[in-house]
């Protein structure tokens, strides 16, 4: 299996977010996603909010435990997925021989690489929205690994 690992500071709203949202849409195919934080505890459960907003589109975020970014996370991946431009530095400041599989979540698409912003603490709408977005921006990321013949 490939791995593809996203990233944000707590893994407790974003990354988990997009991992569930990638494992629904790469199931089948020979590629797994999982998250890390690069400022976290490990075992802190998903953001009840992001639990939630998942449990619309279909994704059960009720199991998760956080997980420190780390050296192994970094070695096993094959993309690293950041969602912000200071979680991408951060990955290369630590890792710099990630660089080249170290990447926006939205660098994918139309619109160029931008950050997704951190929903903590704000009502379930928020994380609604960050939802909609990491849908968007991921499945610019399946149709990139699609086209180029990594989903078979």
């Amino acid at each position: 299996m490939k791995k593809v690992l996203v990233v944000c500071t707590g893994n407790t709203c974003r990354s988990p977010m997009a991992e569930g949202w990638l494992n629904k849409k790469l199931a089948g195919t020979r590629w797994v996603a999982e998250s890390a934080g690069l400022a976290t505890v490990n075992g802190a459960l998903a953001a009840p909010e992001a639990v939630e907003a998942m449990q619309e589109v279909g994704v059960d975020l009720s199991g998760h435990a956080s997980q420190m970014f780390s050296r192994r996370g970094m070695a096993e991946a094959e993309v690293i997925l950041a969602m912000t431009e200071a979680h991408r530095r951060e990955i290369l400041r630590r890792f710099p021989e990630a660089e080249k599989k170290t990447f926006l979540v939205h660098g994918f698409g139309p619109g160029g690489a931008r950050d997704v912003e951190d929903p903590i603490g704000l009502p379930v709408e928020a994380y609604r929205k960050t939802r909609d977005e990491l849908i968007r921006a991921l499945g610019d990321f399946v149709l990139d690994l699609a086209e180029r013949g990594e989903l078979r």
